[in-house]
């Protein structure tokens, strides 16, 4: 197993936690400033945008997983706030940062649309990075895996599944696998895009189909009932993308079609 400490500087202790999620922020933050770049957006947007995104979304993300492990932190609540245990929803944490994100660009008067689409491969690039925290303390993982299953994956990967005598199915890496996917998709896609808003629409929509199948491994999930809450709100996300691609489409024909 792991040490999911990586540093103790004294008193203070640095986990590999923080540490991959850090990294996470900051790869997307710099990726994002480059496209901000690209098309014509003040970088020092995404660098403001990002004071506020980044806290927003690690609070909500908090919440929202609170909210449906209460019995897990009824008789210590404290415990609600040690975020370097693990517990960040990444659903919660996209409603909390986009929020901000709206937030800000209507109040400097900035298109919300090409915002998302310069932001949409960062999210997507710093998800894939920050699933590898969720190894480091062996959590989000899927259920009871066979040995001959398990070969197939490197070394490090099978001694960090191998949890109190039982391999588990490292579905960290199926999704971060998957949002790497989705990440070269959205960069090959941006130039073809036919209307401002579609490569977030993209975003949306595929993360969430591979997080719905993902999730149905998992053991872990936040549930509501015999639901998982995973699942029902990635539902949700790919009727909005659908609905979302399709109006854009529609209106971006419309448009082709007047100047006609």
């Amino acid at each position: 197993m792991i040490d999911p400490v990586a540093i103790h500087i004294g008193p203070l202790s640095i986990r590999w936690y923080g540490i991959i999620m850090a990294t996470a922020f900051l790869v997307g933050i710099m990726l994002a400033t480059r496209r901000a770049q690209q098309n014509q957006v003040d970088p020092n947007h995404i660098l403001n945008m990002a004071t506020l995104i980044i806290p927003a979304a690690i609070i909500a993300a908090r919440l929202y997983y609170v909210i449906f492990e209460w019995s897990s932190y009824r008789e210590n609540p404290l415990e609600a706030l040690a975020i370097w245990h693990g517990g960040l929803a990444i659903h919660g944490g996209l409603i909390g940062g986009t929020l901000a994100g709206w937030w800000y660009a209507r109040r400097h008067r900035l298109s919300v649309w090409l915002l998302a689409d310069i932001m949409a491969p960062s999210l997507i690039l710093g998800q894939a990075i920050g699933r590898w925290g969720n190894f480091i303390n062996q959590e989000a993982h899927g259920g009871p895996a066979s040995p001959d299953f398990m070969a197939h994956f490197p070394e490090f990967i099978r001694r960090q599944m191998f949890i109190d005598g039982q391999y588990y199915h490292p579905t960290f890496l199926y999704e971060s696998l998957w949002n790497l996917a989705v990440f070269a998709f959205l960069m090959w896609y941006w130039p073809r895009k036919r209307f401002t808003g579609e490569v977030a629409y993209f975003y949306l929509g595929l993360y969430s189909v591979g997080r719905f199948f993902i999730e149905g491994l998992r053991t872990d999930s936040l549930m509501l009932g015999p639901l998982r809450v995973a699942q029902l709100v990635s539902l949700l996300f790919v009727a909005l993308a659908i609905a979302g691609i399709w109006y854009g489409h529609h209106r971006a024909a419309a448009a082709v079609k007047g100047q006609e």
